[in-house]
This record gives structure tokens, sequence and C-alpha cells, in this order.
């Protein structure tokens, strides 16, 4: 012990005989050059000037050219600096890089090695972004040898120590006005849009009297009918363009050469049927400026008769709802048709290709066309005279036998799968139409010819058998699983019925029965989350459901099936012979709400518009 306590005092006692140094005398000390000194004559400098104004309205032009001479006379006090250029931003927001051409081809000519000192009037001039002005700073000092900026105003230098803890404080402030700039902004908007006072950007048809009201230019109001109506012909927004550019048709900038994102700006914008809709679009980042389509998330202001129309309201939604479906490759102007009569009284046909139309549409056309919403659950049970009271039994579901004769569909945010046996319920005919109730939750089914607009192919033919084919629908199934409250992660089977009288036939199904399939690997997320055992989310392999658990509703498990006589009105048509009214293949009744009814023809006003465009080449 007392040997380790003596080997640790001498380690202890080398260290301290090794910190008392040298004799000074010993030691020769090299001196540094001394800091350099910004303003010292001696030193040759190659000098850039960054100035940035903040519109490009040629108001500011008087105070970039006062920056220029400023800085041109500033540089030339200092015998050793030679200026190499003044970079100048007109119109560019200091918070963010992008689109700062000439602040960036500064950087890059720093980096060149052209550039000795950055001279800019101050941090707020250079960057409003704390990230930015710091990143940038550092990134020059960086350099061999290294670029320095110089801040008038605030009296720093960056190749200084001492001026990081400044420049950092300062480049904060800058950024927060930017911030508090941003936010008073906003808030002038909405007290302008939540008082009607809207504001007038140049529009191609209009111009602007002395008070900023808008004003029909008759001349290029004829380019704005002409592309409308050319659109409702069955022209695509390319082919437009190409047309207006082969006439030589000025955009509202004066360009000849259109495009067809050019034209369907034309086209989308309400003003050119007297409406105004403010706040389409909001900013949520004051640094990055990137405007975001506003889907409900800042509120909106809409005034209808604003001033006058160029285009009709008829024309204007009949465009609107064409380009809604373009995407999905459907031509022709969607409309809601409803059944008011009938077996299928209540029901809306449904095109799986349209687009244009929301859950509330749906819900709204059935009740206010068909005065249908759905009615009560409740009736009275009176056995017929003769017939055993089956009141109290029940009719036990289909799902819960292993049958393959089932008619069943699958409904997937993929599309739509009808089972074999529909298809020979509705003896194999290779097109049906697709109907909703809305509100009683129910889908139908009737044959349907090809050349219908609503029809869809639900079969394929394979040898002498027609096989089931799914049915896609992008533009359809979010609404459909919106309607009816499903998750579209999701798969749902529903077991329907037919029925028939003479040679009228439907398939029905109450969707509010719907199995749900839930992928295995979510169910064991769900249950694990929920501390459910092992055991609860075992998959099934059956009826296609590879991988799948099935659920059931929960009111399933107080019962076999339906009480009997609940279950024979569960669905109409129960009794062929009853007042239900059949008239299955009924074409429907077009509801348009409160929109204006669109025009399905517009080729008289193209003719009329061009032979006046000819006259006057």
């Amino acid at each position: 012990m007392r040997e380790a306590e003596r080997a640790d005092g001498a380690w202890k006692s080398r260290i301290r005989s090794r910190y008392r140094g040298i004799d000074p005398d010993l030691l020769e000390v090299i001196p540094a050059k001394p800091p350099e000194d910004l303003y010292d004559d001696r030193v040759s400098r190659r000098v850039a000037v960054y100035a940035r104004v903040s519109t490009d309205d040629p108001r500011q032009t008087s105070s970039y050219e006062l920056q220029k001479n400023y800085y041109e006379d500033y540089v030339s006090r200092y015998p050793g600096w030679e200026l190499v250029q003044i970079y100048a931003d007109e119109g560019i927001s200091g918070t963010s890089l992008r689109h700062r051409d000439s602040f960036n081809r500064m950087i890059e000519d720093c980096e060149a090695g052209k550039i000795d000192t950055v001279l800019t009037k101050n941090v707020s001039r250079f960057a409003r972004n704390i990230m930015d002005c710091i990143g940038t700073v550092n990134r020059l000092k960086g350099l061999t040898p290294p670029v320095g900026v110089v801040f008038e105003n605030e009296q720093i230098y960056t190749l200084n120590p001492q001026s990081e803890m400044s420049l950092s404080f300062i480049a904060a402030m800058a950024q927060e006005e930017s911030h508090v700039k941003s936010a008073s902004m906003n808030a002038s908007y909405e007290m302008r849009f939540s008082h009607g006072i809207f504001l007038t950007p140049p529009l191609l048809g209009y111009d602007q009297d002395e008070n900023g009201n808008l004003v029909i230019n008759e001349e290029e109001a004829k380019t704005v009918r002409l592309i409308y109506f050319m659109y409702l012909y069955g022209y695509s927004a390319q082919k437009i363009a190409d047309q207006l550019t082969k006439l030589a048709l000025p955009t509202k900038k004066g360009n000849t050469a259109w495009s067809s994102s050019s034209v369907l700006c034309v086209l989308q914008n309400e003003r050119h049927c007297g409406d105004v809709l403010a706040r389409k679009t909001y900013t949520p980042n004051y640094l990055d400026h990137r405007a975001r389509k506003n889907c409900g998330d800042r509120p909106q202001y809409r005034q209808t008769n604003h001033h006058e129309a160029i285009i009709s309201p008829e024309d204007f939604v009949a465009v609107q709802r064409k380009i809604s479906n373009a995407k999905y490759g459907t031509s022709g102007i969607p409309e809601l048709k409803v059944i008011s009569e009938g077996l299928l009284k209540g029901f809306v046909i449904v095109n799986p290709r349209w687009a244009s139309f929301t859950a509330e549409d749906y819900r709204t056309a059935s009740e206010e066309l068909a005065g249908d919403d759905g009615g009560s659950d409740e009736f009275t049970v009176s056995p017929k005279s003769g017939d055993p009271d089956l009141r109290g039994f029940e009719i036990a579901r289909s799902e819960f036998f292993n049958s393959g004769s089932k008619i069943s569909v699958t409904i997937s945010a993929q599309g739509i799968r009808f089972g074999s046996d529909a298809l020979q319920k509705l003896e194999s005919v290779p097109y049906v139409e697709l109907l909703i109730h809305p509100w009683r939750n129910q889908l139908a089914v009737r044959p349907g010819k090809k050349e219908s607009r609503s029809a869809v192919k639900w079969a394929t033919a394979a040898n002498v058998k027609y096989q089931p084919k799914i049915i896609t629908g992008a533009a359809f199934l979010p609404t459909l699983f919106q309607l009816f409250g499903w998750n579209g992660e999701y798969r749902y089977r529903i077991t329907g019925v037919r029925r028939k009288k003479d040679s009228e036939m439907v398939l029905l199904f109450s969707l509010k029965e719907a199995e749900v399939l839930i992928p295995a690997e979510k169910f064991k997320a769900i249950c694990e989350e929920n501390r459910l055992p092992e055991s609860d989310y075992k998959p099934v392999h059956m009826f296609g459901c590879r991988g799948k658990v099935v659920a059931y509703p929960l009111a399933w498990a107080q019962s076999f099936g339906n009480e009997f006589y609940r279950h024979e009105k569960a669905l109409p048509g129960s009794d062929p012979d009853g007042g239900d009214g059949w008239d299955v293949a009924q074409q429907g009744t077009p509801y348009y709400g409160n929109e204006p009814q669109p025009r399905a023809d517009a080729s008289e006003g193209l003719e009329e518009l061009l032979r006046k465009l000819q006259e006057e080449d």
C-alpha cells in the first residue's frame, strides 16, 4: 500500500515539475500577424456591394439608384478598395434565398475567388432569415482566403471574432420584424375581405376604373368567351392554347404564346362570371412564402354579382364540372340524376368517373327532388289473415353461413368488385348502372346499356362465361366512403338480394349490414394498442379475404339476424305485388340544386365568336 502511495506521489511531482515551464531565455516567441484593419490603405481589397429593394415597383428605381451612387462614392474613399460589382435584387423578399438571383450569383463569385469583402447597408438587407444570414456568413468565413461581410449601419465586420453574438442578435430581430409585418399584412387582408373590400389584380377581359372597379374590356372579353366556348364544345386546354397562339391573341401581359396552364387560369377564375372569392390560397410560413391551396384552413369570402360578368354563371358552372372530371378521362358535363318514382325512389344514379359532387350534394338531391330522407325505421306489423304470426322470429344472416352462392359486393378505396353470383342474378349483362340512397345507406345495381353515360362495365368475357371485373372509381370512391362514414384503409363486404318483377330486375344491398375486412397487420396494431390478447387478431383465410380480419357490426352480437318482418322491409321490393311501384329502368330527373343549370352545347356561341374574329382579321 505504501509503495503505491509513493509511486502516486512521484507521478504527481513529475507533473508539477513539467508545468513549471522552462527558462524564458531559452524560448523564442514568433509573433502573429497583427489583426487585419479593414480600412488599411496599404491592403488592396476587391469589394462587392449588395443592395436589395423590397418591390419591383418603378418608384423603387430611385431607391436603387441612390444606393448605387452612395456606395460608388463610399468605395472610392479608400485607395486600396476596388469595386467589383454592385449586386442588386428588386422585388424579392429577404426572408428566403429562393429567387434572389443576384445574391446567389454574388456568393458564387466569392467562392470563385473574385471578391474579398462584401459591403451592405444593414443585416435586414442581407437576409431576414437568421438561418440564411448566419449560414451564409459562416460559409464565406470558411473560404480560403475568408471573405468578410461589412454591415454598415450596425458597424459589424464578420471576420472580427467579437462580431458573432451581435450579428446573431440583430439577425434574430430582423427575422422577427418580418414575422410582425407578415402578421400585420394578414390582419389587414382579413379586415378588408370581411368588409367586402377585395383586391383587384389585373385580369384578362377587364380594366380598372379610377376607383379600382372592374370594367369589361370588350376586345379582351372576346378572348375570354372564346376560351370558355371552346372548352364547353370539347376542346382540351392544350388545344385551346395552340389555337390562341395561332391567332396571336394576347394575354393580359401582352404575350401571344399561350400554355394549357394559362388557359386553365382563365377557365377557373370566378371573376369572369361576376363573382369574387377571396383567400383561395394562403401562405402558412412567412419565411418561404410558398402559397398553399386554402382547403378550409383560413376563412374565405365570396361575393356574387360583384361586377359585370363576361361569362354566364351557367357556363362557368359547366366548365368547373368538366375540369374536375378531366383528370379522370371523363368528357361531357356531369349531372346528378335522382329517381323520383317507383321502386328506386330517392336513389341517385352514380357515375364512378365523376368527381364534381360532394357527399352533401347526394343527400340534398335525394331529399329535395324525391322528397326522401330515409324516413323512420318504425313500422306496424300486421300479419295477413291465415298467415302465421312470425313476430319475435329472426331471419339468420347469410354472412354466418359458409356458402359461395351469395350475392355480394366488396368495396375498397381501390374499386368495387361484385361476386360471380351477382353477375348470374342479373343474367350476366356486361354493363350495369350503380345507384345509391344516401339516407338509407343502400346500393342498387340495375342492367345498363353501353352507350349510357353512367353505365360501367362490371364483367369481362372469359371464354363463354362472364367474370367479375373491378370497377375503378378514384373520382367517386372517396365521396362514397365519406357518405357512409367508412375508413379508406379497410374493405367492406356486403351481401345483397335480387328483386325481380316480370322482365325488370335489380340487386339491392344494405350498406348498414357491411362486414369490415381489416388488414391483419392493422388489426394487430389496434389490439396491441388496446392490450387485447393475441388470439383476438388471428386472420382468416376464406372468401377471398386472405390476410384480413373480418369485423362485424356490434349489433350482430345480440342476435342471429333481423326480425322477420323488419328483414322483409329492410330493402324495397319485398312484395312485388305491393304498392312500391316498379319502373326500375326509370332514367331519373336531373338535379342542379341552387346552382345554375349548365348548358350542354356551346357550339352556337363558339361559331358566332369565331365568325366575328375572322371578320375583324
